[in-house]
C-alpha cells in the first residue's frame, strides 16, 4: 500500500485552510484498497446517506473519482456515498486518496469536502458541524470556521452566541490568516492612533504590527481620524463609552454614495467628453475610474479567485488607495486644487 506526505501540517490552521482551498489532495498519489479494510466516516451529515443518491451513483456508467481516507485509522473522510455505491455494485476494492492528519483535522477535511461538491450538506448538517468546531477549535474566529462549515460569518456568530456558556473564556482569536488577534482591540486602536500621530507617512503594515491590529483595522482607525470620528466605534467599547471620548472637529459632509448603476452613468458621460479624451492628464484619470469600473464588475470574482497569500496586500492596497482618492475628492470639493481657466490642451508631438 503506497503512502503520500500529509497535505498540511497538524496544528497549523494556515496549512489547512489553504491546503483545503487549493485541493492539494487531489494532486496525490491514488491507491486501490479492499472495501472491507475501510471504516466509515465521521460524518458530517445528520441523517447519514441518502439512499436514493448511493442507487443514483450505483447506477451511473460515470467514472467516480476516488474517496477520501485518513490513512492512520483507514477511517473514510469525503466519498461515503461512493463507497456504499461501490458496495451496491459488488466492488471488493476502491480507488482512494490517503490524508495525513489528527482526529480533529479528519472532521474539518470531511465538512469542507462535502461543501465542495457531491451531494451538498443541509444546513443543519453545516450548523451541527460549526458547533464542533467551537469544541475542538474554540480559538477560531467566525470567519474562520464559517470558511470551513459553508455558512456566513453572521450565522456562525449567532450560532456561537448560543453555545457561549459552554465555551473556554478567551482574549483574542485565530483569523484565516492563521493570526491571533485579540477580540477587544481598543488599546489597540487607541495605539494606533498614538503612532499615525508620531508619524504620519507611516505605512499600515507598520502600524498593524506595532500596535498588534491587522493592517484593515489600521486602515479604519486612519479613515475615522480623517472623518473625525471616535477611532474606537462605541460597541468596541463595551457600550456607551464613546460619549466620554473626546470631542473631535465635526467632519465636513459628504455626499451620499451612489449606486454602482449611477458611477457607471458618469464614468460614461465623462469617456465621451473630448476635454479629457484628448490630453494625457483627461486619460490618466480616465484609466483610473476604468480600473475602478472594473472592480465593480469583477468584484465577485476577484474575491473567489484572489490567492489567499495576498489578502492582507489587497486589502492595504484597496484602503490606501480609496484614501487617496477620498482624499483628492476632498480637495477639489473644497476648491484647494488650482483650477484652469479653460479646457486642457491636448499635448502636441513634433515629428
Amino acid at each position: 500500500m503506497s503512502t503520500t506526505q500529509p497535505f498540511c501540517h497538524v496544528g497549523d490552521p494556515t496549512s489547512l485552510l489553504l491546503s483545503l482551498r487549493h485541493d492539494k489532495l487531489q494532486r496525490s498519489a491514488v491507491t486501490v484498497v479492499p472495501i472491507r479494510a475501510l471504516l466509515d466516516a465521521d460524518s458530517p451529515r445528520l441523517e447519514g446517506e441518502d439512499g436514493e443518491h448511493v442507487r443514483l451513483l450505483a447506477a451511473s456508467d460515470a467514472t467516480h473519482p476516488p474517496i477520501l481516507v485518513h490513512q492512520p485509522s483507514m477511517r473514510v473522510v469525503d466519498g461515503m456515498h461512493r463507497l456504499r455505491a461501490a458496495e451496491l455494485r459488488g466492488q471488493q476494492e476502491i480507488e482512494v486518496r490517503f490524508f495525513q492528519g489528527s482526529e480533529a483535522d479528519v472532521f474539518l477535511l470531511s465538512v469542507a469536502a462535502n461543501i465542495k461538491h457531491g451531494l451538498p450538506l443541509s444546513l443543519a448538517d453545516r450548523s451541527s458541524a460549526a458547533r464542533r468546531i467551537f469544541a475542538t477549535h474554540p480559538a477560531w474566529s467566525d470567519r474562520m470556521v464559517a470558511s470551513v462549515a459553508g455558512l456566513s460569518a453572521k450565522k456562525v456568530a449567532e450560532l456561537r452566541q448560543e453555545q457561549v456558556s459552554h465555551l473556554p473564556k478567551l482574549t483574542s482569536r485565530i483569523g484565516r490568516d492563521g493570526r491571533s488577534r485579540p477580540l477587544d482591540c481598543s488599546q489597540g486602536r487607541e495605539r494606533a492612533v498614538e503612532l499615525i500621530a508620531s508619524n504620519p507617512q507611516a505605512s499600515l503594515r507598520q502600524i498593524a504590527r506595532e500596535a498588534g491590529i491587522s493592517p484593515a483595522t489600521a486602515a479604519d482607525v486612519r479613515d475615522r481620524l480623517r472623518r473625525g470620528e471616535d477611532p474606537v466605534p462605541a460597541r468596541r467599547r463595551g457600550g456607551g463609552s464613546e460619549r466620554n471620548a473626546p470631542p473631535r472637529e465635526p467632519a465636513a459632509p459628504r455626499q451620499e454614495p451612489k449606486s454602482p448603476a449611477e458611477l457607471a452613468g458618469l464614468f460614461d458621460r465623462l469617456r465621451k467628453d473630448p476635454s479629457l479624451r484628448f490630453n494625457e492628464t483627461g486619460r490618466t484619470l480616465l484609466r483610473m475610474f476604468d480600473a475602478c469600473h472594473a472592480v465593480v464588475r469583477e468584484q465577485q470574482e476577484i474575491a473567489q479567485r484572489l490567492p489567499a497569500h495576498c489578502l492582507v496586500s489587497v486589502v492595504e492596497l484597496s484602503h490606501g488607495c480609496a484614501g487617496i482618492l477620498q482624499s483628492l475628492a476632498d480637495s477639489l470639493q473644497r476648491g484647494d486644487a488650482p483650477r484652469a481657466a479653460g479646457p486642457v490642451q491636448a499635448r502636441t508631438s513634433v515629428s
